[in-house]
């Protein structure tokens, strides 16, 4: 390991991290991390989420909004991590996503492996590439961007 290098950052090192709280708090957990290079946050999937109830109730499918915004959660905590103390509790906003695939549903009983690398960082504006896994299996892949911003 690195000396950029993290084991992991439990749940609530992230709630100090980034501002999203339940039911929009999407990683559980982030299991490695390297500042300025890449994460792999965790969600475990659960039927008790708000989003089952109406998508779908005769076959609960996670929301690919949802999957594209823990790739983004994810990589804002990546952004955190890799800028230190002054960048905890500012604001990471999605400018794009490209190419976004959606290759297998996800749904209750999953943990979604969600695997962010960044591509590019100029000032405040972070490009990435995430995939997100279950079971070894790509479920989706996306590029997008995103801007750190003071409020």
């Amino acid at each position: 390991m690195t000396e950029n290098a993290v084991d992991s950052v439990d749940i609530v090192r992230i709630m100090e991290m980034i501002p999203h709280r339940y039911p929009m708090l999407l990683v559980d957990r982030v299991v490695d991390i390297v500042a300025g290079e890449s994460a792999v946050g965790i969600k475990n999937v659960t039927i008790n989420e708000p989003q089952f109830q109406g998508h779908f109730p005769q076959r609960a499918v996670m929301p690919g909004v949802m999957i594209v915004e823990a790739m983004a959660q994810t990589a804002g905590i990546l952004v955190v991590h890799s800028l230190g103390a002054e960048a905890e509790g500012k604001l990471v906003y999605f400018m794009s996503i490209d190419k976004c695939r959606f290759r297998r549903p996800v749904g209750p009983g999953d943990v979604m492996h969600i695997h962010v690398t960044k591509e590019q960082a100029r000032g405040n504006v972070w490009r990435f590439k995430g995939k997100v896994y279950v079971d070894d299996k790509l479920c989706s892949d996306a590029g997008f961007a995103a801007m750190l911003v003071e409020e």
